[in-house]
């Protein structure tokens, strides 16, 4: 079981419309998302992380190519089946509101409430969950927009986790955190995985952390896309091409980037 495959993406091509043509950013991409798996997307800026995202969350098409969640096109599946499947933490701003923490949160839950948004017991019970798992409980009556970048960041987290999906979708989830944050937050993602069986790919800057405690990894350069677990980059001296900057090396045996 913890070998089936959420969703892949086949030969796809990624990019964007610009004035009415289409803008390549990367071809013949090959991924597959399994359950239980940490998966972290890395890549220089700019070298189109959130463009892939976007792409294999159905938010923007493939330029070719088919992104296929549990066996379907995710373009010809129904909103509400979607959002029973995948949740996605982007980084764009929210928009203006004047909801609390608890409430924003509770807004995972729309998939499985029935019209008039009603929370079940079942539905509040998955709300406190995720709201103790990103160790967020105390912050549950304010307004959003009342906490700080680095809290709202594990308030959206959160919202992910009360919409329950087999998927979560996190476009660079540390980066309003502090490094003590940020290895709790990374600590969490894989407890996460390890104890329900859900994927979570995520987009980071975090290289030497996400080597440490990734499962597999999703690497993006000018030339190629490549997947596979980081011990088999490390072998394949992979790492060490990411970065064109004489003062930043790869140590394969520590396994991490040095400065020097």
């Amino acid at each position: 079981m913890e070998n089936e495959i959420i969703l892949q993406a086949s030969n796809m091509s990624i990019g964007y419309a610009h004035k009415k043509e289409n803008i390549l950013v990367a071809s013949n991409i090959d991924v597959s998302l399994k359950k239980g798996k940490l998966i972290a997307l890395i890549g220089a800026n700019g070298i189109g992380k959130s463009t892939l995202l976007r792409t294999i969350t159905g938010i923007q098409k493939t330029i070719s190519g088919v992104v296929l969640l549990n066996g379907s096109d995710i373009h010809q599946i129904d909103s509400l089946t979607l959002a029973q499947n995948l949740s996605v933490v982007l980084t764009e701003k929210l928009p203006p509101s004047n909801l609390t923490v608890f409430e924003l949160i509770a807004l995972g839950r729309q998939p499985y409430t029935n019209w008039i948004g009603k929370l079940t017991e079942n539905d509040l019970n998955k709300v406190n969950e995720a709201m103790e798992l990103t160790q967020i409980s105390h912050l549950a009556d304010k307004k959003h927009y009342e906490i700080s970048d680095g809290q709202l960041q594990k308030v959206l987290i959160a919202r992910a986790l009360a919409q329950d999906t087999p998927l979560i979708i996190l476009d660079e989830p540390t980066t309003h955190l502090d490094l003590l944050h940020k290895v709790a937050l990374f600590k969490l993602l894989k407890k996460l995985t390890q104890e329900t069986g859900k994927c979570i790919l995520f987009s980071t800057h975090d290289i030497d952390m996400a080597i440490q405690l990734s499962d597999e990894m999703i690497i993006m350069t000018p030339e190629t896309v490549l997947q596979d677990e980081p011990c088999n980059f490390i072998s394949k001296g992979i790492f060490a091409t990411l970065f064109n900057d004489e003062h930043i090396v790869f140590d394969q045996e520590k396994g991490k980037f040095l400065i020097v």
